[in-house]
């Protein structure tokens, strides 16, 4: 079997067969699929969100933890604030492009390429977040996964993206069946651990025993500046239950008609879901005394001493259904499955949102070309790749640390936010300059006060994150962002550049043929190679045709053309002085002075090359051949026809040709 047939086979068995391009269909959602379908996202940030704050209050000591649940309530305000001003762009703009169409629109092209880096970044980190906090919940349910969450975290990439590379469309219904389960075993944790703690006995977290040592100059808790600083820390890293609000922003076009009016109570319904699910998650939290700290080893005693070796710190939600449903273990370890598979699907949203906004922009000029094309399997290959390393890269650099992770996750979200948001104020007063319906213009005026206040409050908690996130990471999001608008210009100015350089702006010009053609042959010595190029050449009927050497060795030169001689050859072979035994600065500038004789003329030089089947033949043939053709591309009026030899090694290669009658010539 030929090499090329293997691979060929190989990568059927890993992808599958191919797609035709019109075998892509799309099914419209009704409301009780879509809020699962989209809500993923979101829910799935309540794995990690209430860990973020307790984690960060805990630098204070144990007493700083019991604040939470206010600082939780701040972050529903913003969250459910950010949910009414989102109903707002689903109505105005139900074509699915999100926070990019918005700003490119409202804002011009320079703020709608800001959004899409922050947008680019949010959909790597979001793979990266949710499968590092899936593999930390893997680790609850498998001991043997402790301590090896990174790799856990970069094999569960590789899945993702073999998945998806084959083009596997999402079930609605097993999302569905996965997330109402969800929602139903977090119902039972807030309904059993209510009714628990209003009948006295809810039982305490395992961590319950464990102090909380404070860090230095936080003895005394939350007082001061520094306190203050704290708290709003805990409040930004808490934010970054937000994400995945503007997921439904971007998937307007998949709901039943009327699409925006599903959209936005979809929306509503999935806001009132997460602010609920975050503040059940803090309360129970509170009420069974969990702690969760960054460091276990050093922040948690126990009586004055330091935790048992073998303590493995399980995340919150993990904790709290084991407090909650003691005594019935099945129900803790369905929590710790049911929570892992939401954050493989949230991962999953975005393997399918990275590709289709690299696919927009690439259309757009903003990102190359070949991110708008699909595969073989109807997706978008090459942007599946590029998140998939990405992510991978950035698990691996952070050893799959959610909370080191998340300070680089919530800047980029609050930059679409806000930019959003303004997009939408500039929307809505520009359309009430023409809007001349009394009842219509009312409308626009409560949904511009809306979005007034929605910008007001995004750009608020992103000032917030900036200033307590900067140093512990933020940094990095804001220079990867800009790295990414600037590549992002730079390949629009490109596109632009090389777009005007090809336009027909001279129509006659461009028709205009060539007044003669000069074929070159480029001749090493008399072989099978050499005849073929010159029997290429000939057929051709160029206006001339000749042959040309370079004379390095003399005594091989003069053998060649006696050779040359006794053929007797009908086209002339032309003898290049070389002193100092160079190939290629000789021919072009042979070529370049038959260039400069006539300029009118084309000029193709014919060179023969060997087309072998191993890679370690490229290392013996070739090279000269490979570094003149590089050379004489960049010579304006000139063309190189590549004449192949196939060697007996590169038999079978295309996995066309029948190996048993195959023949090299």
């Amino acid at each position: 079997m030929a090499v090329s047939d293997i691979a060929d086979a190989a990568k059927r068995l890993l992808l599958g067969r191919p797609m035709r391009s019109g075998s892509e269909g799309r099914r419209l959602l009704p409301k009780r699929i879509a809020l699962p379908v989209f809500a993923s996202d979101a829910l799935s940030s309540m794995a990690y969100a209430p860990d973020e704050i307790l984690l960060m209050l805990a630098v204070a000591g144990l007493a700083a933890t019991t604040v939470s649940p206010w600082v939780g309530l701040g972050v529903v305000v913003v969250l459910l604030v950010v949910v009414a001003s989102y109903r707002q762009n689903v109505r105005a703009y139900p074509s699915g492009g999100g926070d990019y169409e918005i700003a490119t629109t409202n804002l011009g092209t320079t703020a709608g390429v800001g959004v899409a880096s922050a947008l680019l970044l949010d959909y790597v980190l979001t793979v990266a977040v949710s499968l590092s906090s899936a593999s930390q919940f893997a680790a609850t349910i498998i001991p043997a996964v402790r301590g090896r969450e990174a790799a856990v975290a970069v094999v569960l990439v590789v899945v993702l993206t073999i998945v998806n590379l084959r083009g596997v469309r999402e079930s609605a219904r097993a999302f569905a069946v996965s997330v109402y389960l969800f929602m139903l075993l977090m119902g039972a944790i807030a309904v059993t651990g209510a009714v628990r703690h209003l009948s006295g006995t809810l039982p305490q977290a395992e961590s319950a025993q464990y102090d909380v040592v404070p860090a230095a100059g936080f003895e005394a808790g939350l007082v001061g500046v520094a306190g203050a600083f704290l708290v709003a820390r805990a409040f930004a890293s808490g934010a970054v239950a937000l994400t995945g609000v503007e997921a439904i922003s971007t998937g307007v076009p998949a709901f039943r008609k009327p699409k925006a009016r599903n959209a936005a109570r979809t929306l509503a319904l999935l806001g009132v879901i997460s602010a609920a699910t975050l503040m059940m998650v803090l309360l129970l939290a509170r009420a069974t005394g969990i702690r969760f700290v960054e460091d276990p080893e050093t922040q948690l005693t126990l009586d004055g001493g330091p935790v048992p070796d073998d303590y493995d710190q399980h995340p919150v939600l993990g904790q709290l259904a084991e407090a909650v449903f003691a005594g019935f273990a099945p129900a803790a370890v369905a929590v710790a499955v049911v929570t892992f598979v939401i954050l493989l699907i949230a991962a999953n949203t975005s393997f399918t949102g990275f590709p289709r906004l690299g696919s927009i922009l690439a259309k757009d000029g903003y990102l190359p070309r070949q991110l708008h094309t699909r595969g073989d399997r109807l997706a978008f290959s090459n942007g599946i790749i590029t998140l998939a390393i990405a992510a991978a890269v950035l698990i691996a650099a952070f050893d799959a640390s959610v909370t080191r992770l998340i300070q680089l996750y919530i800047v980029g979200v609050f930059v679409s936010f806000t930019m959003s948001q303004l997009g939408m104020l500039r929307h809505w007063t520009r359309a009430l300059r023409t809007e001349p319906d009394p009842r219509e213009r009312a409308r626009m005026k409560r949904s511009r006060v809306v979005n007034g206040v929605g910008f007001a409050m995004t750009a608020a908690v992103l000032l917030i994150v900036l200033v307590t996130k900067f140093t512990h990471g933020a940094w990095i999001t804001l220079v990867a962002m800009g790295a990414v608008f600037v590549i992002m210009m730079a390949i629009r100015r490109h596109y632009d550049r090389v777009s005007e350089e090809l336009a027909l702006d001279d129509l006659a010009e461009a028709r205009a043929l060539p007044s003669r053609v000069h074929a070159i042959v480029l001749v090493s010595k008399i072989h099978k190679p050499t005849m073929r190029a010159l029997a290429y050449a000939r057929v051709s009927r160029p206006s001339v045709l000749e042959a040309i050497t370079v004379g390095v060795d003399r005594e091989e030169t003069e053998e060649l053309m006696r050779q040359w001689e006794a053929l007797d050859l009908p086209v002339p072979l032309r003898v290049l002085d070389s002193p100092y035994r160079e190939i290629t600065r000789p021919v072009l500038k042979y070529v370049r002075s038959v260039r400069r004789e006539s300029p009118r003329d084309l000029v193709v030089v014919y060179l023969p090359e060997y087309v072998v089947g191993h890679w370690w033949e490229h290392l013996l043939h070739n090279q000269s051949a490979q570094r003149l053709k590089g050379r004489l591309l960049f010579t304006p009026g000139v063309v190189v026809a590549s004449v192949p030899w196939q060697l007996s090694s590169s038999a079978g290669q295309t996995g066309l040709e029948d190996v048993t009658t195959y023949r090299p010539f």
